[in-house]
């Protein structure tokens, strides 16, 4: 999967979606774990510590009548310093990264699991229509990791979630959600650099 001296084209687009390779990303670093693990606060880290300028690349959705998303949206928000810069983008994360400047900077991707989860509950909100999700959820990461590619002088660091240790989900929403997100991990984590597992606010390194 070759990368792009421009913003790919429908044509293209619609190539990468039946093509979804691992790429060989030397800027990418993967950063997985549960729930509450410290994922993010070890992104935040490593960015504060590369001493670039960062930008926050957040993809969750703002819904101001949701009192839980408004709380962890502001936490997060919180324990960003303020010459950091933010953009949210919940659905069409590879658009943002290709408008990133192509100079020396950080950029936190918080996180792919919600991004995958966006898509699918755009796509198939009700849990049917499983191909059409897929292909929708490989296609934009596909996009993500071809314009990551374009941004050398970029380091990017990725989190997502690892959801798939638990018991087999009761509903097929949840279930397409698994394995989705494992099938992107798998993809995202054979092209990073980098990867490490979070585990109770330890981090461990696995790749």
């Amino acid at each position: 999967m070759g990368g792009f001296k421009v913003k790919p084209t429908a044509k293209d687009i619609e190539k990468l979606s039946n093509t979804a390779r691992p790429m060989d990303l030397k800027n990418l670093t993967l950063i997985t774990g549960g729930a509450r693990s410290g994922k993010s606060l070890l992104a935040e880290k490593f960015a504060a510590a590369s001493n670039l300028p960062v930008v926050y690349l957040a993809t969750m959705e703002e819904m101001h009548d949701d009192a839980e998303t408004v709380m962890r949206i502001d936490l997060h928000r919180s324990r960003r310093p303020k010459n950091w810069q933010t953009v949210e983008s919940p659905l069409s994360l590879s658009t943002a990264i290709f408008n990133l400047e192509k100079g020396e900077q950080t950029c936190i991707i918080d996180c792919i699991s919600l991004l995958v989860s966006n898509i699918l509950l755009k796509t198939n909100g009700e849990g049917t229509r499983m191909l059409e999700a897929r292909k929708e959820v490989l296609k934009e990461i596909t996009l993500v990791l071809t314009a990551m590619n374009e941004r050398p002088k970029t380091q990017f660091l990725a989190v997502t979630n690892e959801v798939g240790s638990g018991i087999v989900p009761e509903n097929s929403l949840a279930r397409s959600y698994r394995d989705l997100l494992g099938e992107t991990n798998q993809l995202v984590a054979a092209s990073a650099h980098r990867v490490f597992l979070c585990c109770a606010g330890i981090h461990i390194h696995i790749k």
